[in-house]
């Protein structure tokens, strides 16, 4: 099952690049700053959510183009089928509307994570430890998006009545009783069922991480400590007595927007933040093919992995490539020279990127 034949039109600085006759391993080589990340950036859109950057959709228009783009491509999914073909596209006319179709018919984003699961690690992750406990839970949120894609749905839920209960919560005159009740049980309800899917998720990392070696990627230890009560009954108790406390704050101080996903190595004991650099960006990548092995599982899997090889030794990097041939996932890597990759020589597809052009070489 493989992602191919894609068409990218007036993205960042593609103007239209046409990516065709792809294979389990795919290779992008060019200078920094050529496009390689803006096609995983285009790809990542096939999935729930903002892609790989989280950026604006504005922000992803060429400059010179149309102010709008598109991006097209057909899954084959190896059954002897038609293709299954997907697009996403955004107007000129309608700036922060990302439009969706899946055999020339309209969809949602959350459609596509129905049909394909995605997962990505780029270097602007390597924060991700001593990032902020928001950047850890927009993690564990894209990975569940990609094991479970109604979760996608119980975040939007969850996050638009915490966003009208902080706007009551600031309103100049207390709003009735009845109108708090009413809000936070629709809290309650989204915010056990987003806790839930979480926790289950983390589990399941930590269950797939525990058959793996702790070598040569150094295994980290998830905990995943909830942000309030994770039962909707509870959690819509600490909400109505709360109401006086998250009125001065003007904002919600329980529930899982307050969640954190712990990290520690597995062994020492000492939080991911504290470990080394390098020992950082291994358990990220032990995380990383720990989800790339469960979303496998159920739907057609991508993974794409911007500059990851390029810092690694050797031996790690061949681990990794091991690892990739048994996830079952379709793997788009990039890099500034394909000599880190020649392990992967023979099975990869691969494209040279300048300037927003791609030509096959290999």
């Amino acid at each position: 099952m493989a992602l191919d034949r894609i068409d990218i039109s007036n993205f960042r600085n593609h103007r239209a690049t046409r990516v065709e006759g792809t294979r389990r391993f795919n290779l992008l080589v060019g200078e920094n700053g050529a496009g390689k990340t803006n096609i995983l950036e285009a790809l990542s859109l096939f999935s729930p959510g903002r892609g790989l950057r989280r950026a604006a959709l504005a922000e992803m228009a060429s400059a010179d183009g149309t102010g709008g783009f598109a991006i097209g491509a057909a899954l084959d999914i190896g059954d002897g089928s038609e293709p299954v073909r997907f697009g996403t596209a955004m107007q000129a006319e309608r700036p922060g509307r990302r439009l969706v179709q899946i055999n020339s018919g309209d969809a949602s984003a959350v459609k596509l994570g129905e049909w394909l699961a995605m997962g990505w690690l780029t270097p602007a992750m390597d924060r991700l430890f001593s990032d902020s406990a928001g950047a850890r839970r927009r993690f564990i949120d894209r990975m569940a998006f990609a094991i479970d894609p109604g979760h996608a749905r119980l975040a939007s839920r969850y996050e638009n009545a915490l966003r009208e209960r902080n706007r009551m919560l600031g309103d100049d005159v207390m709003p009735d009783g009845s109108w708090f009740d009413a809000i936070e049980a629709q809290l309650a309800e989204a915010g056990a069922a987003l806790a839930a899917g979480r926790v289950a998720l983390v589990d399941s990392l930590s269950a797939e991480l525990a058959g793996v070696p702790s070598e040569p990627f150094a295994r980290p230890e998830l905990t995943y400590v909830p942000g309030g009560p994770v039962d909707g009954a509870e959690f819509a108790a600490a909400l109505r007595q709360g109401r006086a406390r998250d009125r001065a704050a003007q904002r919600t101080l329980t529930g899982p927007h307050r969640a954190e996903l712990e990290v520690r190595m597995a062994g020492r004991g000492v939080p991911a933040a504290q470990c080394s650099t390098g020992e950082q960006k291994a358990m990220l990548i032990a995380i990383t093919l720990a989800h790339a092995d469960l979303a496998a599982r159920g739907r057609p899997n991508l993974l794409l992995l911007d500059e990851v090889a390029a810092h690694l030794d050797p031996v790690r990097r061949a681990a990794l490539f091991d690892r990739l041939r048994a996830s079952g996932a379709q793997v788009w890597l990039t890099g500034t020279e394909s000599a880190p990759f020649t392990e992967i020589d023979s099975e990869a597809a691969i494209w040279r990127v300048d300037d927003g052009s791609v030509e096959r070489i290999s």
